[in-house]
């Protein structure tokens, strides 16, 4: 009976344990659909093509270029492909998602690209929601100077466009209100190179003023040079919009440490008394 009654209280630490560990766990995740851009509405041609002829599932284009509308969706590993209309960037990448997603393309001078959006239900005010994805960035072959790159990625009530004024140099964001924004970190590329594919985590608290029945608006807005004219130019890709794997956060994990090394003590000490028996 003494054993039971150490293995009930070592139990009873594990419980609080898990108990603990489950209030710990991650924020929501935001419920982006498509998010590997390998179903389309258009017509797809392999190994790359334009976004309005591809037509991703789920996803709209939003403001509309100045110019050319320099936005594509390509398979990975032909960052550095022409063809179909597109254009590609200097150097190679590493595929670091699973097989079978593919990435989104955008100029980053905001005269020669649109926004894409997607609409999301089901979202409740005051909740965190967390959103990852994986960005890289290239000089478009044929140019040259250093240029930097990010996204810019918005939830609300969309609308989100660009202001590029006559004989400006540089344009800024619009239609901002009722919108979350959040940044990437900032890619530096060097003249004539790239920057390799790299991890993104946001998250993402709207308010009820940034939802409309539990409805907002997901938009990601390619950004180069700070949102400068000049036609270097800076290329953003974008890949992965996934869901994190609900997992065990440090702290959670430091909880549920606590509760095992607890019923491991209570056990080693049953162990160890003098003339303990297996009753």
């Amino acid at each position: 009976m003494p054993l039971l009654k150490s293995a009930a209280l070592g139990l009873t630490a594990l419980g609080l344990s898990l108990g603990l560990a489950a209030s710990a766990q991650a924020d929501q995740i935001l419920p982006v659909t498509d998010l590997q851009f390998n179903t389309f509405n258009g017509t797809f041609t392999a190994p790359k093509d334009t976004f309005t002829a591809s037509e991703p599932t789920g996803w709209s284009i939003g403001s509309v270029a100045q110019y050319s509308n320099l936005i594509f969706v390509g398979n990975q590993g032909s960052e550095g492909s022409s063809a179909n209309g597109t254009y590609g960037v200097y150097g190679t990448f590493s595929n670091t998602v699973p097989a079978g997603y593919n990435f989104y393309q955008a100029d980053g001078n905001p005269q020669y690209e649109s926004t894409i959006m997607q609409t999301i239900s089901g979202l409740t005010a005051g909740v965190t929601y967390d959103l990852s994805f994986q960005q890289a960035a290239g000089q478009q072959i044929g140019f040259s100077g250093p240029t930097t790159e990010q996204w810019l990625v918005f939830l609300g009530a969309g609308g989100i466009g660009v202001d590029c004024p006559t004989h400006s140099t540089s344009c800024s964001v619009t239609g901002t209100h009722d919108n979350i924004e959040e940044a990437s970190p900032l890619m530096d590329t060097p003249s004539e190179g790239n920057v390799d594919w790299n991890n993104v985590d946001l998250t993402f608290t709207p308010t009820a003023a940034d939802l409309n029945d539990g409805t907002a608006v997901l938009t990601f807005l390619a950004w180069g040079d700070g949102g400068s004219t000049v036609n270097q130019p800076p290329t953003v890709f974008l890949e992965g919009v996934n869901t994190t794997p609900v997992v065990p956060e440090p702290a959670t994990l430091s909880v549920l440490g606590v509760g095992l090394l607890g019923l491991g003590v209570v056990m080693m000490r049953r162990r160890n008394k003098p003339g303990a028996t297996a009753a």
